[in-house]
């Protein structure tokens, strides 16, 4: 082979190496635009995964707290019916209470009007029953509104709702047992002493 021809083939292997670099290095530089890619993707994914992560925690903690507001809300609430419930029972005996005092008086004029008429009296026998007659629907009218008498008689002795005026021994009756009313007392239905019942007490023998 002449010079020249070897100078020939050498360009040749030259020119060819030359071109198998520049593949490779475009090669290199295209994995390393996509590698770059990649990595700027992720971090975007992370970014936005963190964002998303906040946001929910905040919108958690705004559920909590607007949760706790509507339990405070429905306690208030309730609290507020409980006492108006209260304070409208406490209205309602304090009313029945003045009621109550105003007509238990007439009631026991009239029981001691008829427990001392002359019932023989045939004068006064219309006049006697217009009496009974009165305190009956008196009775009647004060119990629809919740007053009760208390009339003890024969009971054992209630210091709650009784109050015991004097104490006698009384033959085949146990101690602590009524066994005289003197005047009735009045209470609300539920219990609640308007006026005790003055009482005599049977007292053991000595």
């Amino acid at each position: 082979m002449s010079e020249e021809q070897k100078k020939t083939v050498e360009e040749a292997i030259e020119t060819v190496l030359g071109e198998e670099a520049v593949e490779q290095n475009v090669e290199t530089e295209t994995e390393t635009v996509a590698e770059d890619i990649v990595v700027e993707q992720a971090d975007q994914q992370a970014a936005l995964i963190e964002e998303l992560t906040k946001k929910l925690a905040a919108a958690e903690e705004e559920i909590k707290e607007q949760k706790d507001q509507v339990i405070r809300a429905q306690a208030f609430s309730q609290n507020e019916i409980r006492k108006a419930g209260i304070d409208s029972e406490n209205r309602r005996k304090s009313v029945l209470r003045t009621f109550a005092n105003a007509l238990t008086p007439v009631v026991d004029h009239l029981e001691l009007a008829i427990q001392h008429a002359d019932k023989e009296n045939e004068t006064l026998k219309p006049m006697l029953d217009g009496v009974e007659m009165t305190l009956t629907e008196l009775l009647k009218a004060i119990s629809s509104i919740g007053i009760q008498q208390i009339n003890p008689i024969g009971e054992t002795l209630d210091p709650e709702k009784h109050q015991a005026m004097s104490m006698q021994v009384v033959e085949g009756v146990a101690a602590n047992q009524v066994v005289a009313v003197m005047q009735k007392g009045y209470e609300l239905s539920g219990g609640q002493v308007i006026r005790p019942a003055m009482v005599v007490v049977s007292k053991a023998a000595v």
